[in-house]
Order: C-alpha cells, then sequence, then structure tokens
C-alpha cells in the first residue's frame, strides 16, 4: 500500500472516527452500570486500586503494551495507535463527567439499558472502523494478533479476542476486590456480552469496511 492511499483522507477519517466511537463506547457501557468492556475493566479495577484516574492508567497500560507490540506485530503500529492510546480514555472520562456530573443526567433502568445496548454496537464499529483503516490499532487490540503470530494462525484472530478479553476481565476483577470496590461498577452484564461478541462482530464489520474501501 502506497504512503499516499494508507494516509488518504478516507482512511484518515476513518481511524477519527473509530477512536471516537471506542471512547464514547467506554462512556457508555460505564454509564449504563452493567459493567464495561474487559479492557477498561481491567484498568478501572486497577486504577481503583491504585487511586489513579482511569485514563492515566490507561495511558500507562497502553505504552507497556506498545513496548511489547514493537517487538512481535511491529505492522500495527501507526498514527492510529497513539491517537487511540491517548484520547480514548480521556474522552470517556469527559463524557462522563460532561452527562453526569454536569449536566445531571438522572440514568434510568431503560437509559442504562439503552447505553448497554449502544456501548456493544459502538466497541465493534469502532474497533472494526479503525482496524480496517490500517493506520495502526490500540496495543491491547494488537494482543489478539500476537496471539495468533505465535500460535501459527492456530488460534484465530475471533478466539484470541475472546480469550485476551477474557483474562483481563478476571484481573479486573481481581484487583477490585483487593480494592474492597463493588465488582458491579466495572464488570456486569455488558463486560460478558463484550468479551464473547466483541470478536466476532469486528471481524464481521471489518470485511464490511473492507469492501467498501476497495
Amino acid at each position: 500500500m502506497s504512503e499516499q492511499k494508507k494516509y488518504g483522507p478516507v482512511r484518515i477519517a476513518m481511524m477519527l472516527i473509530g477512536i471516537l466511537l471506542i471512547g464514547m463506547c467506554v462512556a457508555s457501557y460505564r454509564m449504563s452500570g452493567f459493567g464495561v468492556d474487559p479492557f477498561s475493566c481491567m484498568n478501572l479495577g486497577i486504577s481503583g486500586f491504585l487511586g489513579m484516574s482511569f485514563g492515566n492508567w490507561q495511558l500507562i497500560v497502553n505504552v507497556v503494551l506498545l513496548i511489547i507490540v514493537w517487538f512481535t506485530v511491529r505492522h500495527c503500529i501507526g498514527l492510529g495507535t497513539i491517537v487511540n492510546m491517548v484520547f480514548v480514555g480521556y474522552t470517556a472520562d469527559f463524557l462522563c463527567w460532561l452527562f453526569l456530573d454536569q449536566i445531571g443526567l438522572q440514568v434510568t433502568m431503560p437509559l442504562r439499558v439503552f447505553f448497554l445496548v449502544l456501548g456493544t454496537l459502538l466497541a465493534s464499529l469502532g474497533c472494526a472502523c479503525y482496524m480496517t483503516a490500517e493506520m495502526g490499532i490500540a496495543p491491547y487490540d494488537s494482543v489478539a494478533f500476537i496471539v495468533t503470530k505465535c500460535t501459527k494462525e492456530k488460534i484465530s484472530f475471533r478466539v484470541a479476542r475472546v480469550m485476551s478479553d477474557v483474562i483481563v476481565m478476571l484481573v479486573g476483577i481481581t484487583f477490585c476486590l483487593m480494592a474492597k470496590n463493588s465488582i458491579w461498577e466495572i464488570v456486569g452484564l455488558g463486560t460478558v456480552v463484550n468479551a464473547c461478541c466483541n470478536g466476532p462482530l469486528i471481524q464481521f464489520f471489518r470485511g464490511r469496511f473492507e469492501a467498501f474501501l476497495k
């Protein structure tokens, strides 16, 4: 792929839109109260244990993962990687602050269900969108590719993503319990739905977006 095509306006737009959707997804899950996506579950659990903000801790984790990705699947790193690892956590923090603290949104049960469905849709759409742009993906999203590469494709992306999602979810629960915080703030129906459905849905939407770019 030529540099001009790789960094064309359509792909840049897809990358930015995809990352914005991911930030909105995390905020939607947090406001639903049904649990967040697995990666956010881990980061919220650990950040709560350490007494750090979600955005700051997620940035630290992304830097560590980026180093691992650099030595394993370097082709996954690009402009989108940096934008993703910096802005997703802070976008989610901002949206939750805006709607809950400033606007004072009363999250009723119908709204909680709406945010759960919205978060699940935004998660897969966002990941598929910026992955298809091929301008680099988030360090965590590269984990499934690392597993696929290390197993010589014996484990598919779909299965590898579900595996990694389940593992980080368990890590988040562990740290949340160690901090004596309520696990229902970070894990719940939304977490399980995301862990089981995100991989297959990402693969489904990627096929549609790739067909669009041809």
